[in-house]
């Protein structure tokens, strides 16, 4: 099976993380969330991709290339304006087989690919859209279903009580490639204000099929935190997580952590971080890989990118600090969302810096004292 695997919003609502990222690419459990996404994909048989690029694609290629890592195929389509969802699968067409599936990167779901390809190929259908029910669905596109499970229509962000149901496009399809004659090529747009309805009104069968499991949009800086607790919280499973060591404690290789540290579950600390004496981490602490923690520094509800340096004695909660981003000795910091911009990060990757908390922290896989219950 083929997936178009849509990569390439601007992510404006995540700023600052976003400015010179794809969205896709913000780690989640110190990882890409498309790596993760492309790996779960493959345990589910999809093994060819075409990857939909725009913003700062350059990033994506370098970490993927051609797949050879993950051991799937990667192909990637460039758009060179903004093209919406519709425009951007009709600008993948030539590298598109008879069939394939279309997933929003953007969006943090573990699909059941088999169930969704399993029903279209069943009921023959043009288009068939993954479908997630929510609690209220005014933000979204809700989608209104006969008995059959064919789609009538699409509402656009109806007040509460007039939604026709409380199930919303997923962002997951699988698709014929012959619908994508309907998609004019070379302008934006949408797939639920043109493309759905214009293939509902042609009378091609558009169903909808229910998806479970875990479903997230993690388009803002507190929708990403919430991501990563429901992450430590068990709520979402990702396929590269370092295992628990401690029941919510997970810690990766080579970490080394000084001594009198408490680690307060649920937390995660990544590959070769380096956690200082008497440092506090956590409850819902995120520490990514390389990162650096001074001694007697406490962070609690906090996101680590990798490389980021917490000086000594900082108070740091319900915030995130991008890659490389280094703080001052003794700072509170309280719901900040911290990046460095593009110059100060190329000349921090210029030079490998000496780690100043190395000293006297003895390398150990993990001291069983360090873990405090709360």
């Amino acid at each position: 099976m083929q997936a178009l695997l849509l990569a390439g919003g601007l992510g404006t609502r995540l700023r600052p993380l976003t400015d010179d990222l794809p969205k896709p690419m913000a780690p989640l459990g110190n990882r890409p969330w498309l790596e993760s996404l492309i790996v779960h994909l493959k345990r589910e048989g999809v093994t060819r991709f075409v990857l939909a690029v725009k913003h700062f694609p350059e990033a994506i290629e370098r970490h993927f290339g051609a797949g050879d890592r993950l051991g799937v195929e990667i192909r990637y389509a460039k758009e060179d304006v903004l093209l919406g969802t519709a425009g951007a699968i009709k600008n993948a067409e030539a590298l598109l087989e008879d069939r394939f599936l279309v997933v929003n990167a953007d969006v943090v779901h573990l699909i059941d690919v088999r169930k969704i390809i399993r029903h279209h190929h069943m009921r023959r259908a043009a288009v068939t859209i993954g479908l997630v029910e929510v609690e209220d669905p005014s933000a979204y596109g809700v989608v209104a279903l006969d008995d059959a499970g064919r789609i009538l229509r699409f509402v656009e962000k109806p007040r509460r009580e007039e939604a026709p149901s409380r199930l919303i496009n997923a962002g997951v399809y699988v698709m014929e490639k012959n619908v994508l004659d309907a998609i004019p090529a070379g302008r934006e747009v949408s797939i639920e204000r043109e493309t759905f309805p214009a293939l509902i009104e042609s009378g091609l069968p558009v169903l909808g099929v229910r998806l479970s499991g875990y479903w997230m949009d993690m388009g803002t800086p507190e929708r990403y935190r919430l991501a990563h607790w429901d992450l430590l919280d068990g709520k979402l499973s990702l396929p590269l997580l370092p295992p628990e060591k401690e029941p919510g404690v997970r810690i990766g290789r080579r970490v080394r952590l000084g001594r009198h540290i408490k680690l307060v579950p649920p937390v995660l600390v990544g590959d070769g971080a380096i956690v200082g004496d008497g440092a506090v981490i956590g409850p819902y602490a995120v520490i990514g890989d390389g990162a650096r923690i001074g001694e007697g520094a406490h962070l609690t509800r906090t996101i680590l990118w990798n490389g980021a340096v917490v000086a000594p004695e900082c108070a740091i909660t319900e915030s995130i600090l991008g890659d490389l981003t280094e703080t001052g000795v003794g700072l509170t910091i309280a719901g900040a969302v911290i990046k460095l911009g593009r110059a100060a990060r190329r000349a921090l990757t210029a030079r490998v810096p000496e780690s100043p908390l190395a000293d006297g922290i003895a390398e150990t896989p993990f001291p069983e004292k360090a873990v405090a219950r709360s």
